[in-house]
């Protein structure tokens, strides 16, 4: 586990797509944004750099683990508006520098 997926347990979701997220820091991850163009493939993950920190609810909607009425371009767009909002706080903390 590197440490910017131990940092974002237990943080509050950066996604928050309405309707879907439970706003509980309990059930955050570091979650992937798994698309080809970032170096995710086949059961393989891009760089934790690619990434927000998600609650489950948001985390199965971005995965397609669970149906959402949101169309994929809002689920997009809260996606990487969280990822943005967790490259900042991965700064704040000391992860990563600019």
């Amino acid at each position: 586990m590197s440490k910017i997926t131990k940092f974002a347990k237990g943080k509050q979701c950066t996604a928050r797509i309405p309707d879907v997220c439970n706003f509980d820091p309990e059930t955050t991850v570091w979650a992937h944004i798994r698309m080809v163009r970032y170096g995710a493939g086949w059961a393989k993950k891009p760089s934790d750099l690619v990434g927000l920190i998600a609650c489950s609810n948001c985390h199965d909607v971005i995965d397609g683990r669970t149906q959402s009425e949101h169309s994929r371009d809002e689920i997009a767009i809260a996606q990487y508006e969280g990822h943005c909002e967790s490259l900042l706080l991965l700064e704040l903390h000391g992860l990563i520098k600019t």
